[in-house]
C-alpha cells in the first residue's frame, strides 16, 4: 500500500469535506502539523469541528484556519494566545466544547482504542459535567466522557519509516499519537522518512497500522512565548 505522497494537497485529496470532524496534534506550537493546516486552508475546506489542545496562535496553526472562518467548532482543554479564537468565541461566531487536558487526551486514546466511553472524576461539580450522565463508584461521583473518532487526523513526527512508523522528538510527541489513533485515515507529515526496517522497533511511537499517508516537508520551529534574562 503506497503511504508516502509528494505534498500536503496531494495526501488529503479525496479525504476532505464541509463539516467533517478532524483530530489534530500538537501542543501549543510543538509538534503541529503545519503543512497540512495550511493546505486545508488552501482547499477552502469549511464548518469543521477541530478536537486539538488548543487551536494555535493568530497566524500560525490552527489560527490560520479560524483567520479564514473555515472552523465551526473547537474541542479544545485551552484557548489563550489567540485574540480572533477569543473574539470568535465571544461574538457567537464559533463553538467551543471545553474538555479538561487529561479527559482530551483519553478521549482521543480510547476512540482510537475502540473504547465508546469512560468515566472520570476531572470535571465533577463544574460546568464540564453538565449534561453528561454521573455514576458513583465506592462513594465516589464520576461522569462519563464520550470518546473521539474523528473522520480524519493530522498530524506532525520527527521521523517515519515507508511503512508509516512513527518517531517523535521530545515533548513534540505531546497530543500527536492519540489524535493518530482517533482518526478513521490518519495523515502524518515528518521531516524524514528513511527505509523500511532502519528504526530500531523500541524507539518507534507509534506503529504503521495507524498512519495511511505520509509526506516529507521543510517545518518552522516558532517559540510560543520567548522570555529572556536581563543582560
Amino acid at each position: 500500500m503506497k503511504k508516502i505522497y509528494p505534498d500536503a494537497a496531494a495526501a488529503l485529496d479525496g479525504l476532505l469535506s464541509d463539516g467533517m470532524l478532524i483530530a489534530a496534534g500538537g501542543f501549543g506550537l510543538c509538534g503541529i502539523p503545519e503543512l497540512l493546516i495550511a493546505a486545508i486552508r488552501d482547499a477552502g475546506t469549511k464548518d469543521l469541528t477541530f478536537a486539538s489542545n488548543n487551536a494555535g496562535v493568530d497566524d500560525f496553526g490552527l489560527g490560520l484556519l479560524l483567520q479564514t472562518r473555515q472552523v465551526k467548532k473547537m474541542i479544545s482543554s485551552y484557548v489563550g494566545e489567540n485574540a480572533e479564537f477569543m473574539r470568535q468565541y465571544l461574538s457567537g461566531e464559533l463553538e467551543l466544547e471545553f474538555t479538561p487536558q487529561g479527559t482530551l487526551a483519553e478521549r482521543m486514546r480510547a476512540g482510537g482504542s475502540g473504547i465508546p466511553g469512560f468515566y472520570t472524576k476531572t470535571g465533577v461539580g463544574t460546568k464540564v459535567a453538565e449534561g453528561k450522565e454521573e455514576k458513583v463508584f465506592d462513594g465516589e461521583t464520576y461522569i462519563l466522557e464520550r470518546g473521539i473518532v474523528a473522520d480524519l487526523s493530522i498530524v506532525k513526527a520527527w521521523k517515519a519509516d515507508e511503512t508509516g512508523n512513527l518517531v517523535f522528538r521530545k515533548t513534540a510527541r505531546n497530543f500527536n499519537p492519540p489524535a493518530a489513533m482517533a482518526g478513521r485515515v490518519c495523515v502524518a507529515e515528518v521531516e524524514e522518512i528513511v527505509p523500511a526496517g532502519s528504526l530500531d522497533p523500541d524507539h518507534i511511537h507509534l506503529p504503521g497500522i495507524y498512519v495511511h499517508r505520509l509526506i516529507q516537508g521543510e517545518h518552522e520551529k516558532r517559540i510560543e512565548q520567548r522570555t529572556l534574562r536581563e543582560a
